[in-house]
């Protein structure tokens, strides 16, 4: 039986200079400000993407509470309280404050508390969600509550919100500044790095680090010009088709033991980043391992021809993913301030790399891990995502937003998947004043059947698949394959 949701409070907020209605009465006077010609791009056919946040809850949502949390916190936010008004004289789009009629954008169907399986409910809830796009007519984001019980939580909470408005990292801490740690309800959540003063990442140390910085970045920019051009990966089960930025998408997730890959990162002298891309590499050879085989299982008639050998993999299998880099100097979380309500503090403020993945059988699962090691230290050396940020904007001023957004949906297209890792609280948080069990972030609408987002969140880590229904049916095998991969790499630790 599911348990009671507890009377709850508001959130305390810290006082502000400018209460919400005079910031409105001020910028409707004529203060619009512009949308920025990165945020344009994902308006382009193509790059319409869309930000879903899945939440899941301790208890029942009590969406009085919830609301009355949100009036306070998020609607005060500039971008979710403004309407993307293109201009017709000038072709150029501005934010338009308008006011926020809740019942507009949270969305809390009535259940049957008796339904066969909360889980698969949810899991369809939220995939026909990607079959629809928000009105252009009221701000881009809403919320639904599906107050059923699944395997994970009491409740779940699935945030919809259109990528123009900001990047994953600043809608994650717009939500995370709307929380408070469960051991003091008065405390913000931290995120692994919190540093007011940045992260100050020093490339050059020696003339000989200069000039592999200045190689590894001239390396870089020949395979994206070479991608933009022609260059694509080997097509495999999960590559897309065109058009595939259009169709539905099923999300599913899995969560593995933090202190797993705590102990591989330590047994290994590695980064934690490189033991999740170990993990995911040896996680999508497996997968593409079974596709093979259950495709020579239906085609051939001789079974006996594909027992006697492991791998079905075709060599040379070599397939990248799209990785985007946070471009802000620090990760630290502000509590809701003039300055992070206002557009200044927002904005997709991201870089990208092109993450080779060789797909290939290993004897060793240990060799994921340091083949993937070897490619980030090279990425990390270089100034490949300050790059890709600063052609893209280059691109935007001398040949337009339109121009711009084919070139990248060109080279989204000629890679295999996307991939995202964003750091997560590492205490016990409660949201809009319920306690969260776990948070899975990913998207929709890009051109390419696979994304894979991971976040921490305390002791666990969860793997959050994206993934297109026709050309991925099974994405809860590739879940499993994630959790099996983890456990082979953590056994043969033993051995290092």
């Amino acid at each position: 039986m599911m348990r009671k949701t507890p009377s709850l409070k508001p959130l305390r907020l810290i006082p502000t200079k400018q209460d919400h209605k005079e910031r409105f009465e001020e910028e409707e006077e004529g203060n619009e400000q512009p949308v920025s010609p990165v945020a344009r791009l994902f308006h382009e056919p193509g790059s319409n993407v869309y930000i879903i946040a899945i939440i899941g809850m301790k208890t029942l949502v009590n969406l009085d509470v919830l609301k009355a949390n949100m009036l306070n916190s998020i609607c005060k936010n500039d971008r979710f309280s403004s309407l993307q008004v293109l201009d017709k004289e000038n072709g150029k789009m501005k934010w338009v404050p308008t006011h926020v009629n809740l019942d507009d954008h949270v969305f809390a169907p009535e259940l049957d508390p008796n339904m066969e399986s909360g889980d698969k409910f949810v899991e369809d809830y939220i995939s026909n969600l990607s079959k629809s796009r928000i009105e252009n007519s009221k701000p881009l984001w809403d919320l639904h509550i599906l107050n059923t019980k699944s395997s994970d939580a009491q409740a779940t909470c699935v945030f919809r919100i259109h990528h123009s408005l900001g990047d994953g990292m600043s809608l994650i801490n717009l939500l995370l500044a709307c929380s408070r740690k469960v051991s003091d309800p008065e405390a913000l959540p931290t995120l692994p790095g919190d540093n007011k003063s940045g992260r100050q990442i020093k490339l050059v140390t020696s003339f000989r680090s200069l000039c592999m910085v200045i190689w590894n970045t001239i390396a870089a920019l020949v395979v994206f010009i070479l991608t933009l051009l022609f260059l694509k990966d080997t097509v495999t089960p999960i590559s897309g088709y065109p058009g595939i930025e259009d169709s539905p998408r099923r999300f599913v997730f899995t969560s593995v033991s933090f202190d797993d890959i705590k102990l591989v990162k330590k047994a290994m002298d590695m980064k934690v980043n490189d033991v999740v891309l170990g993990v995911i590499k040896a996680s999508l050879y497996g997968y593409l391992n079974l596709r093979y085989v259950d495709f020579l299982s239906r085609t051939l008639t001789c079974a006996g021809a594909i027992e006697n050998n492991n791998t079905h993999v075709p060599k040379n299998t070599r397939l990248r993913a799209t990785i985007f880099f946070n471009m802000r100097p620090t990760t630290m979380i502000e509590a809701f301030t003039d300055t992070t309500r206002r557009h200044g503090a927002w904005g997709n403020k991201i870089g990208y790399v092109l993450l080779p993945f060789d797909i290939k059988h290993k004897q060793d699962f240990l060799d994921y891990v340091r083949e993937m090691k070897t490619i980030m230290e090279r990425k990390k050396a270089s100034l490949e995502p300050l790059c890709s940020s600063f052609i893209a904007n280059l691109v935007i001023k001398l040949f337009g937003v339109k121009f711009a957004g084919k070139m990248i949906h060109k080279v989204l297209s000629n890679t295999t998947f996307t991939l995202s890792n964003v750091p997560g609280p590492q205490e016990h948080i409660s949201m809009f004043g319920h306690q969260v069990n776990y948070i899975a972030p990913s998207c929709y609408g890009q051109p390419q059947a696979l994304m894979i987002s991971v976040m921490s969140y305390v002791d666990k880590v969860t793997f959050v698949l994206s993934a297109d229904e026709e050309t991925i049916p099974d994405p809860q095998n590739l879940c499993r394959e994630l959790k099996r991969s983890l456990q082979l790499i953590k056994s043969s630790v033993s051995g290092v």
